[in-house]
Parts: C-alpha cells; sequence; structure tokens
C-alpha cells in the first residue's frame, strides 16, 4: 500500500473491528524504532505489550528462527521431536520448578493454569467434583477467552458475552483482607497479576504479594501469578514476584517467551501440581512445536545472563525519575516498575487516545488505557538516548 490511508481502508474492508488500532501502517522495524508505509520513523515504546522485551528483529532469535525454519517446524504433540525436552528442562529449571505444559497464547496459558488448578483441586485437595472456586482480583487483565471474560470486571471486555462460567471470587486488588474472607474449603487457587497491566499498570501495596503467599500455604491453595506481562525482565527482576521474594505454586508466561517472533507461553509449576493431567485431558496441536521451542530457548539463554533485566532496573529508575517531575503539572500520577509505566494525565490535557495521538505525531508510538492513561514500555534493548527522545516528546505533548 502506497499510503497510510489506503492500507487502514483495505483493512478495515475486509477485517472484524475488534481493535482501535492508531492510524500508523508499520512496514518494518529494528530495535525500537518502527518505520511505517511512507517512511516515518517512530520510536516504539510500546514493545508489543512486553512481546517484544528485546526489541523488533533481534538477530539472535530471527537466527535461532531461521534455523529451526531449515529443520522442522511442527509435529505436533502426537510425536516428539527434538527441541522439546530441552525447553521444558531449560524453562522449569529457569523458574525453579520442576514441570512444564507449552501453549501458544497468554489466553491459552491462562486456561491451562484455570483447567489445571480446577484438577489439582479434584484429585489433590479433594474437593468435591464441580464446586472448586477460583479467586481473582478485580480490574484484572488474563485474557479474552468465554471463561476468562466471566471474571472480568471490565465492561468493554466482558458485557455481550454471557453466559458467564462460574467459579469465580472477585475480590478488590492488594486488599488482602477481602483475599482472606473470599477463601472458603472450595477454594483451589488464587490467580493475580502481581502488577496489573491493563489497569494502568498497577503495582499492589507493600507486603501484598508476600501476604498472598503466605495465607495460600496456610489455606492450602495454590498461589497462581500471571507474569504474562510483568515476567521475564520488564520490571527489573526476572519476575515482578521477585520483587517481594515471593515464588509462587505456578507461573503464568507468554509474550515476551517467544520474543516477538511466534507466540509461546506456557505453565510451569511443581511435579505435584502439573503431575495431574494424563493424556488426552489437555492439550494444543502447536503448544511446545519445534519452531517455538527453538526462539523461546534462546530467549532464556538471553535472560540467564541477567543483562536485560539489569538494563531495565537501571533504565527504569532513569525512566520514573523523569516522569516524577511532571507529577502535579500536567500529570497526576506514575506507576509501575522497572521499564513499565503507567502515567494518568490530567484530563484537561485530553483522553489517553488523544495524547498518545500527539505523541504519534512526534513520532512516539504508546498506548492509552482508561481515561486519560497511557502506557509506556519500551523494549528492554532501547538506548538511554533513545529514552530520552521519547520522554522529551511526551513533555512536548503536556506542554501544549
Amino acid at each position: 500500500m502506497s499510503t497510510t490511508q489506503d492500507a487502514i481502508a483495505a483493512a478495515e474492508a475486509h477485517s472484524a473491528r475488534n481493535y482501535h488500532p492508531l492510524p500508523v501502517v508499520v512496514a518494518t522495524a529494528e530495535g525500537a524504532w518502527m518505520t511505517d508505509v511512507e517512511g516515518r520513523r517512530y520510536l516504539d515504546m510500546l514493545a508489543g505489550y512486553s512481546a517484544l522485551n528485546f526489541g523488533h528483529g533481534n538477530r539472535r532469535l530471527i537466527d535461532a528462527a531461521k534455523a529451526q525454519l531449515e529443520r522442522v517446524t511442527l509435529t505436533s504433540r502426537a510425536f516428539h521431536h527434538d527441541r522439546f525436552a530441552d525447553f521444558c528442562a531449560r524453562l522449569a529449571e529457569f523458574c525453579g520448578m520442576e514441570m512444564v505444559l507449552p501453549m501458544n497464547t497468554g489466553a491459552e496459558a491462562v486456561e491451562t493454569a484455570v483447567k489445571t488448578a480446577r484438577k489439582w483441586g479434584y484429585r489433590v485437595k479433594g474437593v468435591p467434583d464441580g464446586t472448586a472456586k477460583i479467586v481473582v482480583a478485580a480490574d484484572n487483565f488474563h485474557g479474552r477467552t468465554t471463561t476468562i471474560v466471566s471474571f472480568s470486571t471490565d465492561p468493554e471486555a466482558r458485557d455481550g458475552y454471557g453466559p458467564y462460567t462460574p467459579g469465580f471470587e472477585i475480590v478488590p486488588y492488594g486488599d488482602l483482607a477481602a483475599l482472606d474472607a473470599a477463601v472458603t474449603d472450595d477454594t483451589v487457587a488464587v490467580l493475580l497479576e502481581p502488577i496489573q497491566g491493563e489497569a494502568g499498570v498497577l503495582v499492589p501495596p507493600s507486603g501484598y504479594l508476600e501476604g498472598v503467599r503466605r495465607l495460600t500455604r496456610e489455606r492450602d491453595v495454590l498461589f497462581i501469578a500471571d507474569e504474562i506481562q510483568s515476567g521475564l525482565g520488564r520490571t527489573g527482576k526476572t519476575f515482578a514476584c521477585e520483587h517481594e521474594g515471593v515464588v509462587p505454586d505456578m507461573y503464568v508466561l507468554g509474550k515476551a517467551l517467544g520474543g516477538g517472533v511466534v507466540p509461546v507461553s506456557a505453565v510451569v509449576s511443581s511435579a505435584a501440581v502439573l503431575g495431574v493431567h494424563r493424556p488426552g485431558e489437555h492439550g494444543s496441536t502447536f503448544g511446545g512445536n519445534p519452531l517455538a521451542c527453538a526462539v523461546a530457548l534462546e530467549v532464556l539463554a538471553m535472560l540467564r545472563t541477567g543483562e536485560y533485566q539489569e538494563r531495565a532496573a537501571e533504565l527504569g529508575d532513569h525512566l520514573h525519575r523523569e516522569l516524577g517531575l511532571l507529577v502535579g503539572g500536567a500529570v497526576r500520577e506514575v506507576r509501575g516498575r522497572g521499564l513499565w509505566a503507567g502515567v494518568d494525565v490530567d484530563p484537561s490535557k485530553g483522553s489517553g487516545r488523544q495524547v498518545s495521538e500527539r505523541l504519534m505525531e512526534r513520532g512516539v508510538l504508546v498506548k492509552d488505557t482508561h481515561g486519560s492513561t497511557i502506557r509506556l514500555a519500551p523494549p528492554l534493548m532501547i538506548s538511554k538516548e533513545d529514552l530520552d527522545w521519547g520522554l522529551e516528546r511526551l513533555r512536548e505533548v503536556l506542554a501544549d
């Protein structure tokens, strides 16, 4: 397509309107930068909601994918393949766990975690069949399947998709007393985001995750941490749970695990938990395919050095210092950890969408969320110079 308008019109002619993207049409990308069909360059300050933690076109990941493309890309789980065992072993070790159940998308991994928790409740804890309950937090975002939106409190994600799946108790995020009160003998799991992304990068009160871990152990309940956005380096630690020294019973991973090259997700846990599955009870044709395993293995190798986590911590401190200087003026509040921030803009400056559009016009791409909030989540490999350039564009937009 020769122009942005032509490309957008062609897409809208034949695609469902389930997204409202910014009016930019990306043609190529490298590192932290994207170029549109008309040759304009944009700094990517979203990184595919953390799927692109290592930047666009990362050479190590592209080379790993190319090498595997020449060998075998899919066998289905009907047969073994020679990358699967290594992937599962290395991911389990990386997480300090024992077993892995690979899927493709984040939503599939969350569904897998829900099914696993229920199966564990019936086979191990002894909860009566059909009565298992899972406690979740208000304002969560775990995906968009029918079951997952059944425990969403976001009308935009939930409305019009009923009847809804029962078995979930919703409590306020960060409220340990409410969570404690919601746990009963039939509760099999507590499912939480260590930092809520879609809600505006909400960080829970200090001690909350530690309290959840203590409570779930005392009540014989699984603690499931959805680290799909927050995990794998984004917050300056490998996992956001590490900021409170917490290890959950189950990690739910995705996005960055595939390096922005292929969709890869996984549930990682102990043998006592994932061992409840038996052949034929759950699966995925593409889950754990050779191409996905090859790319994810390279992701793990890159993360094992600690370089990306350290970079996210260092640049994250700089990001939050600079954003903090805006609070009290055009910015009402800044939240987040590492290279991840939710910025509440004074509504007088416009909605989050309007601020995002004005940033786009200046060559910076971000994503709005509820109200006048924008999210910043640049690739972890971004240079300090590029990060500062993007922040200067934000200052310009807020000064207008």
